[in-house]
């Protein structure tokens, strides 16, 4: 096999080295594509090479300022390149699962199976949902790639893979993506199905829902909630599908109330609560602007506010709005905590790092005047793993405060 080169300039490779997955369009200094036309299309297999021409890595191309997802560090064997095939993913996935054996906690059967770069593949989100892998490529490569990765997944999970829902029109490029349709890659079940978290049930629906369907990376957090939940009134804002509220509920919340501008939102929230029977708490979702409702007069306080907003930022240009955006949402939000009450508050805008909402929620204390400890850092859970080399994986951030 011959792949296109990416030859990287003097003293630029050392990232690469340390097996940071991304290869960055100032680093490279040249590129040689293959015959007959010499050319490098985005989605092809590249190899990376030093200025020397040290084999550095294996990856896949894109002509952005992310050139090169590398998908493999492993040295060429008996002289021959890495080959992405049926088998390559089958001894990934075969691995990524062991380490997901260890790690998922009982009663759950939804889970992230593979989170791109930190389990080394780069592009790829492959979230399960009892038994249905719902997959999502966010580059063209890994797209590419999807039926070896689909018998990967036959392979190794055998008679327990129901389904393959691929769902990644809305992650690819945009030109690229005006061709593809999501749909099924093998099998075929109903929607909403129902899963278990911690013994939780939730309908999900990979279809028409946000994301895969359910948000995963909050399932830890919402296993802390339950902890302080107890006879308490509890606000859950930017509810969602109700995950939040569930598991107060089920932890013996006086109140629970869960509010989105979404009205499919209220309506996903009101399903999982039926789907969870014998709360003695009283719920009501509500249908409206989370900041309108926590500046409402008659709204009450609670002794519980979560804030789970959307990313309020995606890129390095709209970031300084977003520290805005989330400095007057936890003002509104801290004005909302009873005194001796606790605010859960969180952020999955990657370009604003732990540090900066920190202190952005630390100006936003400042301002409603409000006395407050931190109880927790929250980050995302274990089948969320960030590589020690890529950061950038650690979107999710979240606090646990005591508010006076």
């Amino acid at each position: 096999m011959n792949y296109p080169k990416i030859f990287l300039q003097k003293g630029r490779d050392e990232a690469v080295r340390r097996f940071h997955p991304w290869v960055f369009s100032g680093a490279v200094a040249r590129r040689e594509g293959t015959a007959p036309d010499n050319n490098i299309d985005d989605g092809d297999v590249v190899e990376v090479f030093d200025n020397r021409a040290t084999y550095l890595g294996t990856g896949h191309f894109h002509d952005g300022s992310i050139q090169v997802r590398l998908f493999s560090f492993a040295a060429h064997t008996a002289g021959q390149p890495i080959v992405p095939d049926v088998a390559f993913w089958e001894q990934k996935l075969i691995h990524i699962r062991a380490v997901r054996a260890s790690v998922i906690p009982a009663q759950t059967n939804c889970y992230r199976l593979i989170h791109g770069e930190g389990d080394g593949c780069s592009g790829l989100i492959i979230d399960m949902y009892n038994g249905v892998a719902v997959l999502q490529a966010h580059s063209i490569g890994m797209h590419r790639q999807r039926q070896p990765i689909v018998e990967a997944l036959q392979r190794v999970f055998g008679t327990e893979l129901v389904a393959v829902y691929d769902k990644s029109a809305e992650t690819l490029p945009e030109q690229y993506a005006a061709g593809v349709q999501n749909g099924y890659r093998y099998g075929r079940t109903e929607t909403p199905r129902a899963v278990q978290e911690n013994g939780h049930t939730f309908l999900v629906d990979w279809i028409t829902g946000q994301k895969t369907g359910f948000f995963l990376d909050q399932r830890d957090n919402r296993q802390l909630l339950a902890r302080y939940s107890a006879g308490k009134r509890v606000l859950n804002a930017f509810c969602y599908s109700g995950g939040f509220s569930v598991y107060a509920l089920s932890a013996g919340a006086l109140l629970v109330h869960s509010v989105d501008v979404s009205k499919k939102a209220i309506d996903l929230t009101n399903q999982n609560v039926a789907a969870n029977p014998g709360f003695a708490g009283e719920h009501e979702a509500i249908a409206a602007d989370v900041m309108d409702y926590l500046k409402e007069p008659n709204t009450p306080n609670y002794d519980i506010v979560v804030l789970d907003p959307p990313a309020y930022a995606k890129s390095l240009s709209a970031r300084h709005r977003a520290v805005q955006g989330y400095k007057r949402l936890n003002v509104e939000g801290l004005k909302r905590v009873a005194p001796g009450g606790i605010l859960f508050t969180f952020s999955c805008s990657q370009v604003v790092d732990r540090e900066l909402f920190y202190n952005t929620v630390v100006a936003a204390a400042i301002e409603a005047g409000r006395q407050v400890r931190v109880l927790h850092h929250l980050s995302q859970p274990a089948d969320h793993p960030v590589s020690l080399f890529h950061p950038e994986g650690g979107y999710l951030k979240g606090l646990v405060l005591w508010v006076e």
